[in-house]
């Protein structure tokens, strides 16, 4: 709430009672602060191994809160500050802030020299010698401008035999498209790298002035994904090319009508550069709305090699001998394995449950010994990272 200094009382003890009440708010905050960074804390500990994407979205909304809470903090501090100057014996709260990163190095910066005094502010003498200089660093963005850029092609006649030559048209990346390259790519990262989607996009668009319908811009899009489906398929028959691949489904929130649908994004990764490998690394996606076997399946119906997965009974058929394209090895994932043995050998998390006033968790002896010994074998993992495959063995 923001505090008027004008509207605040001139009584001594009311002053305090404000400065008071406005310390009082900005105490609460902090203790709701610190309990979000806690269980902040907790949900991205519980992230070991692959990114649960519930876990994620819970991050993600408990961070919206935090904002709020940071902010009404320091509303609530501010306002106890102005009222603090209205008295003569009331010091104002202070709250401990975090020391402030230095801006990156990268960023250009822009030197804005304040006009120097001409004369000295004490005597008024005017023999003034520069001493130094404090610089105080403000960062500011320039927004983004729009404009229309006109590809003229002239035409020629020819006095001899009257024939007319004009250059060609430019390149344009989709068919009989208008827009540019660095609009398309600004139009697919915001879809499907910001999650933006696309009528919100139009919106945006449309208060800067430049009005792009939802079937306009789900045009490019689609003119896009087809420009880069050649790109796709190189990088798909790369990544299948590998003599191991590593495999993981997650969840993609889904709009549908009247709810939120849950579908399957599916990654292949190939990345042999922990065994010395030079090939370099790659990734495919495919996507489903559901997680049915038959996914799999079809993605990798050409592979024959070596698939690190967890234990999704999908991948199952893909083992079994006699498959036309060859036979594909089950490598086991052990940190899909350590998360339930480690669930039941959580003794931080088992702690923390008593001062609650909980019961606390019981710890399984031999789970707490099955996590240890596979942290000994992480260990030695991270030892012989990017050694080849005899320096591995003999390690």
């Amino acid at each position: 709430m923001e505090t008027d200094a004008e509207s605040l009382p001139d009584d001594i003890d009311a002053l305090k009672a404000e400065v008071a009440a406005g310390r009082a708010r900005a105490a609460a905050d902090q203790a709701l602060i610190a309990h979000q960074q806690l269980q902040i804390a907790k949900l991205r500990h519980q992230l070991y191994g692959q990114r649960s994407e519930r876990a994620s979205r819970l991050i993600d909304q408990m961070e919206l809160g935090l904002e709020e809470l940071e902010s009404a903090a320091t509303e609530d501090e501010i306002a106890a500050e102005h009222a603090a100057a209205r008295t003569t014996n009331v010091a104002a709260f202070a709250r401990k802030r975090p020391s402030r990163q230095p801006f990156p190095e990268h960023l250009p910066r822009e030197r804005v020299v304040e006009p120097a005094p001409a004369t000295c502010l004490c005597c008024g003498g005017a023999r003034l010698r520069k001493l130094g200089e404090d610089v105080t660093e403000t960062l500011e963005v320039i927004p983004r401008t729009w404009k229309v850029i006109q590809h003229v092609r002239e035409k020629f006649t020819c006095r001899d035999c009257e024939a007319i030559s004009q250059p060609p048209a430019p390149f344009r990346v989709t068919p009989r498209g208008f827009a540019g390259p660095s609009l398309l790519a600004m139009i697919m990262f915001e879809k499907f790298g910001q999650h933006q989607p696309l009528n919100r996009q139009a919106e945006r668009y449309a208060r800067e002035g430049v009005p792009l319908s939802l079937s306009t811009l789900a045009d490019q899009v689609g003119a896009c994904a087809a420009a880069l489906m050649p790109l796709f398929d190189r990088l798909r028959a790369h990544v299948m090319a590998a003599e191991r691949l590593h495999g993981d489904d997650t969840i993609v929130p889904v709009l549908a009508s009247g709810k939120t649908d849950l579908a399957r994004a599916w990654v292949y990764v190939r990345d042999d550069r922990p065994f010395g490998g030079t090939s370099p690394p790659a990734a495919v996606f495919y996507y489903s709305r559901d997680r049915g076997g038959e996914h799999p399946q079809a993605h990798l119906a050409g592979y024959a090699g070596i698939l690190q997965a967890d234990a999704y009974g999908g991948y199952g058929k893909l083992y079994q001998a006699g498959r036309s394209s060859g036979l594909i090895l089950e490598a086991g994932c052990w940190a899909h394995a350590r998360r339930k043995f480690f669930v039941l050998a959580d003794v931080a998390a088992a702690t923390r449950r008593r001062p609650q006033g909980k019961q606390p968790a019981l710890i399984s002896p031999i789970c707490l010994e099955v996590v240890q010994r596979i942290d000994k074998l992480f260990d030695i993992e991270r030892g012989i990272n990017g050694c080849d495959a005899d320096q591995r063995r003999t390690c």
